[in-house]
Protein backbone atom coordinates (compact mmCIF):
# COMPACT_ATOMS: atom_id res chain seq x y z
CA UNK A 1 0.00 0.00 0.00
CA UNK A 2 1.16 3.50 -0.86
CA UNK A 3 -0.40 6.68 0.53
CA UNK A 4 0.88 9.77 -1.28
CA UNK A 5 0.34 12.43 1.35
CA UNK A 6 3.17 14.92 0.99
CA UNK A 7 2.04 18.38 0.07
CA UNK A 8 2.56 22.08 0.50
CA UNK A 9 0.14 25.00 0.30
CA UNK A 10 0.45 28.75 0.34
CA UNK A 11 -2.20 31.40 -0.18
CA UNK A 12 -0.91 33.84 -2.79
CA UNK A 13 -2.55 36.08 -5.41
CA UNK A 14 -2.30 34.60 -8.92
CA UNK A 15 -0.23 37.45 -10.30
CA UNK A 16 2.34 36.93 -7.54
CA UNK A 17 2.87 33.20 -8.19
CA UNK A 18 6.27 32.99 -9.85
CA UNK A 19 7.37 30.30 -12.28
CA UNK A 20 9.57 28.86 -9.55
CA UNK A 21 6.52 28.64 -7.25
CA UNK A 22 4.58 26.75 -9.94
CA UNK A 23 7.45 24.32 -10.45
CA UNK A 24 8.02 23.86 -6.71
CA UNK A 25 4.35 23.05 -6.08
CA UNK A 26 4.24 20.63 -9.02
CA UNK A 27 7.49 18.94 -7.99
CA UNK A 28 6.45 18.42 -4.38
CA UNK A 29 2.70 17.83 -4.63
CA UNK A 30 2.60 15.89 -7.91
CA UNK A 31 5.93 14.40 -8.86
CA UNK A 32 6.61 12.92 -5.42
CA UNK A 33 3.51 10.75 -5.84
CA UNK A 34 4.29 9.98 -9.48
CA UNK A 35 7.77 8.74 -8.58
CA UNK A 36 6.64 6.62 -5.64
CA UNK A 37 3.71 5.14 -7.58
CA UNK A 38 5.96 4.33 -10.54
CA UNK A 39 8.35 2.58 -8.14
CA UNK A 40 5.76 0.48 -6.26
CA UNK A 41 3.17 -0.28 -8.97
CA UNK A 42 5.14 -3.07 -10.72
CA UNK A 43 5.52 -5.02 -7.47
CA UNK A 44 1.84 -4.56 -6.65
CA UNK A 45 0.85 -5.82 -10.10
CA UNK A 46 3.17 -8.82 -9.72
CA UNK A 47 1.48 -9.67 -6.38
CA UNK A 48 -1.94 -8.89 -7.90
CA UNK A 49 -2.75 -6.74 -4.88
CA UNK A 50 -2.05 -3.21 -3.85
CA UNK A 51 -3.48 0.16 -3.00
CA UNK A 52 -2.27 3.52 -4.28
CA UNK A 53 -3.94 6.48 -2.63
CA UNK A 54 -3.38 10.15 -3.35
CA UNK A 55 -4.42 12.56 -0.61
CA UNK A 56 -5.81 15.30 -2.79
CA UNK A 57 -8.23 18.04 -1.84
CA UNK A 58 -11.59 19.57 -2.56
CA UNK A 59 -9.41 22.25 -4.14
CA UNK A 60 -8.98 19.85 -7.08
CA UNK A 61 -12.63 20.45 -7.95
CA UNK A 62 -13.14 24.00 -6.68
CA UNK A 63 -9.88 25.77 -7.40
CA UNK A 64 -9.39 28.40 -4.67
CA UNK A 65 -8.70 31.85 -6.08
CA UNK A 66 -6.13 32.38 -3.34
CA UNK A 67 -4.24 29.15 -4.15
CA UNK A 68 -4.52 28.41 -7.87
CA UNK A 69 -1.10 26.77 -7.94
CA UNK A 70 -2.13 24.42 -5.13
CA UNK A 71 -5.47 23.58 -6.76
CA UNK A 72 -3.74 22.73 -10.03
CA UNK A 73 -1.57 20.15 -8.28
CA UNK A 74 -4.57 18.58 -6.56
CA UNK A 75 -6.41 18.26 -9.89
CA UNK A 76 -3.31 16.59 -11.33
CA UNK A 77 -3.31 14.04 -8.49
CA UNK A 78 -6.90 13.05 -9.28
CA UNK A 79 -5.99 12.54 -12.95
CA UNK A 80 -2.90 10.51 -12.08
CA UNK A 81 -4.81 8.23 -9.69
CA UNK A 82 -7.42 7.59 -12.37
CA UNK A 83 -4.74 6.87 -14.95
CA UNK A 84 -2.97 4.42 -12.64
CA UNK A 85 -6.31 2.70 -11.97
CA UNK A 86 -6.78 2.33 -15.75
CA UNK A 87 -3.26 0.91 -16.01
CA UNK A 88 -4.04 -1.65 -13.29
CA UNK A 89 -7.48 -2.60 -14.68
CA UNK A 90 -8.37 -6.23 -14.12
CA UNK A 91 -5.85 -6.70 -11.33
CA UNK A 92 -6.17 -6.59 -7.56
CA UNK A 93 -4.50 -3.19 -7.53
CA UNK A 94 -6.60 -0.09 -6.98
CA UNK A 95 -5.73 3.59 -7.23
CA UNK A 96 -7.90 6.34 -5.80
CA UNK A 97 -7.72 9.90 -4.61
CA UNK A 98 -9.18 11.35 -1.44
CA UNK A 99 -10.66 14.83 -1.73
CA UNK A 100 -10.13 16.12 1.76
CA UNK A 101 -11.83 19.34 2.70
CA UNK A 102 -10.39 21.94 5.02
CA UNK A 103 -8.60 19.81 7.61
CA UNK A 104 -6.90 20.86 10.82
CA UNK A 105 -3.59 19.32 9.89
CA UNK A 106 -0.38 20.45 11.53
CA UNK A 107 0.25 22.94 8.72
CA UNK A 108 -3.27 24.37 8.72
CA UNK A 109 -3.33 24.57 12.51
CA UNK A 110 -0.13 26.61 12.49
CA UNK A 111 -1.43 28.83 9.69
CA UNK A 112 -4.68 29.55 11.57
CA UNK A 113 -2.78 30.27 14.79
CA UNK A 114 -0.50 32.70 12.97
CA UNK A 115 -3.49 34.45 11.39
CA UNK A 116 -5.21 34.70 14.78
CA UNK A 117 -2.12 36.24 16.34
CA UNK A 118 -1.63 38.63 13.41
CA UNK A 119 -5.28 39.75 13.55
CA UNK A 120 -5.40 39.77 17.37
CA UNK A 121 -8.30 37.29 17.32
CA UNK A 122 -8.91 33.88 18.80
CA UNK A 123 -8.35 30.75 16.76
CA UNK A 124 -12.10 30.08 17.01
CA UNK A 125 -12.89 33.51 15.54
CA UNK A 126 -10.49 32.99 12.63
CA UNK A 127 -11.94 29.54 11.90
CA UNK A 128 -15.49 30.93 11.95
CA UNK A 129 -14.49 33.75 9.58
CA UNK A 130 -12.74 31.28 7.26
CA UNK A 131 -15.90 29.23 6.84
CA UNK A 132 -18.09 32.33 6.49
CA UNK A 133 -15.94 33.91 3.78
CA UNK A 134 -13.43 31.51 2.17
CA UNK A 135 -15.45 28.25 2.33
CA UNK A 136 -19.08 29.29 2.85
CA UNK A 137 -20.38 26.13 1.13
CA UNK A 138 -19.08 23.97 3.99
CA UNK A 139 -21.83 21.97 5.64
CA UNK A 140 -19.54 21.01 8.52
CA UNK A 141 -18.66 24.66 9.32
CA UNK A 142 -15.42 23.58 10.96
CA UNK A 143 -12.15 21.99 10.03
CA UNK A 144 -12.26 18.21 9.72
CA UNK A 145 -9.92 16.33 12.01
CA UNK A 146 -7.09 14.28 10.61
CA UNK A 147 -8.78 11.23 12.13
CA UNK A 148 -11.95 11.91 10.14
CA UNK A 149 -9.93 11.98 6.92
CA UNK A 150 -7.93 8.93 8.01
CA UNK A 151 -11.16 6.94 8.46
CA UNK A 152 -11.83 7.15 4.71
CA UNK A 153 -8.21 6.38 3.91
CA UNK A 154 -8.43 3.29 6.14
CA UNK A 155 -11.40 2.01 4.15
CA UNK A 156 -9.76 2.67 0.77
CA UNK A 157 -6.55 0.98 1.94
CA UNK A 158 -8.29 -2.23 2.99
CA UNK A 159 -9.63 -5.32 1.35
CA UNK A 160 -13.26 -4.23 1.55
CA UNK A 161 -12.56 -1.48 -0.99
CA UNK A 162 -11.60 -3.86 -3.81
CA UNK A 163 -14.43 -2.55 -6.04
CA UNK A 164 -13.39 1.08 -5.51
CA UNK A 165 -10.79 2.10 -8.07
CA UNK A 166 -10.21 5.20 -10.14
CA UNK A 167 -12.45 7.18 -7.81
CA UNK A 168 -12.12 10.61 -6.27
CA UNK A 169 -13.70 10.12 -2.85
CA UNK A 170 -14.81 13.12 -0.85
CA UNK A 171 -14.32 13.72 2.85
CA UNK A 172 -14.76 17.45 2.39
CA UNK A 173 -17.35 18.43 4.96
CA UNK A 174 -19.75 19.25 2.14
CA UNK A 175 -17.59 22.07 0.75
CA UNK A 176 -18.03 20.83 -2.82
CA UNK A 177 -21.54 21.83 -3.85
CA UNK A 178 -22.39 18.67 -5.75
CA UNK A 179 -24.36 15.51 -5.14
CA UNK A 180 -21.88 13.31 -7.05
Amino acid sequence: MLVNNVGIFEPKPFDEISDSDWYRFFEINVMSGVRLSRHYLPGMLKQNWGRIIFISSESAVQIPAEMIHYGMTKTAQVAIARGIAETAAGSGVTANSILAGPTESEGVGGFVEAMAKQQNKSKVEVEKEFFATARPSSLLKRFATVDEVAALVTYVAGGLSSATSGAALRVDGGVVRAIL
